[in-house]
């Protein structure tokens, strides 16, 4: 069942943002079948944020990714059945478990982010410098703001040429 959502006061750029994140997918998903390790969209999220949060368990990844309790677990022993995630005990807690990327699972994301890097520059090159510049601006403001409300730092995983000083 769909969650429900608040209309906010100010929607200048949500129908944008929206229309620019289907794109986006639309724009990324043949690098992502082409990879050596194709991964779907959910198991990058995944990755993305055990990577950000070493050390996560399986209940604060659920809330992360608003998945229930077992689809994480399935999605996790999936992961480590690819070999892209390891599970430990916690060290503050024996019945806790832990999740960390594994040398593949890094090396999935940064395969990952190299198509996606190249993807992105073909679009930016058709654009002129001043709104490569304003988009770069809007983009790290949204970053910035999109990472405090799922609990990530925005500037851990931001591309080189996306950072606050491009």
């Amino acid at each position: 069942m769909p969650r429900a959502f608040h209309a906010l006061p100010d929607t200048q750029g949500v129908p944008q943002a929206c229309a620019v994140a289907e794109l986006l997918e639309v724009l990324w998903r043949p690098g992502h079948e082409a990879a050596a390790t194709p991964v779907p969209p959910s198991q990058l999220r995944a990755l993305t944020v055990i990577e950000q949060r070493e050390g996560i368990n399986l209940r604060d990844l659920g809330e992360v990714l608003g998945s229930a309790a077992p689809a994480v677990s399935r999605l996790c022993d999936r992961l480590e059945a690819a070999g892209l995630v390891r599970r430990s005990r916690a060290t503050t807690s024996r019945r806790e478990v832990e999740l960390s990327l594994s040398r593949q699972g890094q090396a999935v994301l940064a395969d990952a982010r190299a198509l996606r890097s190249a993807r992105t520059a073909e679009v930016l090159a058709r654009m002129s410098p001043q709104d490569r510049r304003a988009l770069a601006d809007g983009l790290t403001a949204f970053r910035d703001a999109a990472a405090g409300l799922v609990g990530l730092d925005a500037a851990a995983d931001a591309p080189a040429g996306l950072s606050d000083t491009a």
